[in-house]
């Protein structure tokens, strides 16, 4: 039986190491990735700069630089109608993605969103870089995909409100 903080799988049988690495396994990649992401969003929300049109360190200035290389550039067109709405829908999208993923709360739902972040990022912002292993966003979009299929796992809002339900029952 999976489940936060359970130590028995069932009647007084114990789990074997394996077991309790398989149920650990998808932990790291969910810290790395809450934290990575809520530091993403807070450092742009606390960054005056990237919500301009224009001008050093802005949203603006980064989809100018990105539009003709990108693979979509109808997808920044949208975006630079107006570059600070659009950064701030990042920004409260990455925190938001990286407080549900650090927190295991919907997490599936979280992950998606992490996954769409990066997709859109790596269509537009990373699309160029050349060889793709040096950019990033594809990196993180397949980093994603693990815990959009297999969930928030152990020591998640989501497993303790699964074990509360099945208590309930």
């Amino acid at each position: 039986m999976q489940g936060y903080g359970t130590n028995v799988r069932g009647l007084g049988e114990s789990r074997g190491l394996k077991d309790v690495a398989r149920e650990h396994a998808l932990l790291p990649l969910r810290i790395f990735l809450g934290v990575t992401f809520i530091y993403a969003g807070l450092d742009k929300l606390t960054d005056s700069a990237f919500f301009r049109a224009s001008g050093p360190g802005s949203i603006g200035e980064t989809m100018h630089a990105v539009r003709d290389s990108s693979a979509i550039p109808a997808l920044v067109d949208l975006a630079l109608k107006s570059p600070g709405a659009f950064g701030y829908a990042i920004a409260i999208g990455e925190l938001a993605v990286g407080l549900g993923t650090f927190f295991g709360l919907w997490t599936r739902l979280a992950a998606l969103g992490g996954a769409l972040i990066s997709l859109s990022l790596w269509l537009t912002v990373s699309w160029q870089v050349t060889p793709y292993y040096f950019g990033n966003d594809l990196a993180y979009l397949m980093a994603w995909l693990p815990l959009v299929l297999g969930g928030g796992g152990a020591f998640s809002v989501d497993a303790l409100l699964a074990s509360r339900r099945r208590r309930i029952r």
